[in-house]
């Protein structure tokens, strides 16, 4: 049983560390705003014709 408990127990440790990287990348990392163009070819625009 103390097998059990130990496995458990490094389970939370590992998703406690996972949730907090998460909370750091949203806290300290701001995302770059940037335009983006896509060009799409006039025949995309065109209705298929059955």
């Amino acid at each position: 049983m103390p097998t059990l408990f130990r496995f458990l127990f490094f389970l939370a440790v590992m998703a406690g560390l996972v949730f907090a990287g998460m909370v750091a990348l949203v806290t300290f990392v701001q995302p770059v705003q940037r335009e983006m163009v896509e060009i799409v070819p006039p025949a995309r625009l065109q209705p298929k014709t059955p």
